[in-house]
């Protein structure tokens, strides 16, 4: 049994799991700071200094605090919208880099001899 869950354990595909949790929650404390510090204050001070944490209605003998809510929508749209902006440049840099390796089509050096072979005839058969 513990042969088989070290196997199981050490798959490429658990452990490249293992490595994009760990980064992704690197990255999400990365992104919640950048949100937290850096974007809401300055749409607070676009917005006239609204916090929406101080929200609230009072129902009964219960408070709800919708602002609270608002809150991690807005905070959650914002770091959608920062991954995303993220993936784009990332996919554009790899799409350019893909494009500079397609460029130049390699051509196996028997083929490239073929062809001019091939060249050579026809022009000789037409003359």
């Amino acid at each position: 049994m513990w042969n088989e869950f070290k196997k199981f354990a050490l798959k490429g595909n658990v452990l490249d799991l293992a490595v994009g949790v760990v980064i992704g929650a690197a990255f999400g404390k990365i992104v919640t700071s950048l949100v937290n510090d850096i974007i809401m204050p300055l749409v607070g001070l676009l917005m006239g200094g609204i916090d929406f944490t101080d929200l609230t209605v009072k129902v009964g003998s219960e408070e709800l605090k919708y602002g609270l809510f608002i809150q991690n929508v807005v905070d959650f749209l914002i770091v959608a919208f920062s991954i995303f902006l993220f993936v784009r440049i990332i996919n554009k840099y790899f799409k350019k880099k893909e494009k500079e390796t397609q460029a130049a089509p390699v051509v196996d050096k028997n083929i490239e001899l073929l062809t001019e072979i091939r060249d050579l005839l026809k022009n000789k058969s037409e003359s």
